[in-house]
């Protein structure tokens, strides 16, 4: 059974920063792709950023480039993200999913791509 236990979200002021963790067990950390997802309230889930298995490659939501960085490490099998220059819109439930897949660039950021996902964790921005 594979888990993924998201933490670090929290309230922070517009401007501020916050990092978030996803932690992984029951596979092999250096064998899935990660990825963060968000949801805002009455929104779908939108893509946010993902991280191939050996962290060179990483792909980010196009209104997050320059203040969002996933990072991963293999050998904590936890996967980050760092947030900064947070604006209020960026308040939503954030998720961590993983995969085995094989994408493509486009396929990264779809949600149909990800077997496995967290419970979330709320990130609240205010202005």
């Amino acid at each position: 059974q594979v888990q993924l236990r998201e933490s670090g979200g929290g309230s922070v002021q517009a401007g501020g920063s916050l990092r978030l963790s996803c932690v992984v067990s029951g596979r092999t950390f250096g064998s899935v792709r990660m990825a963060w997802f968000r949801q805002a309230p009455e929104k779908e889930r939108e893509f946010v950023a993902a991280i191939r298995r050996s962290g060179g490659y990483t792909y980010y939501a196009d209104s997050m480039k320059g203040r969002f960085t996933i990072s991963r490490d293999n050998a904590l099998n936890t996967v980050y993200l760092q947030m900064n220059s947070l604006k209020p819109e960026d308040t939503a439930i954030y998720y961590c999913a993983a995969t085995a897949k094989i994408s493509t660039a486009q396929g990264v950021r779809s949600i149909n791509e990800y077997d496995y996902w967290g419970q979330g964790t709320q990130v609240t921005v205010s202005s």
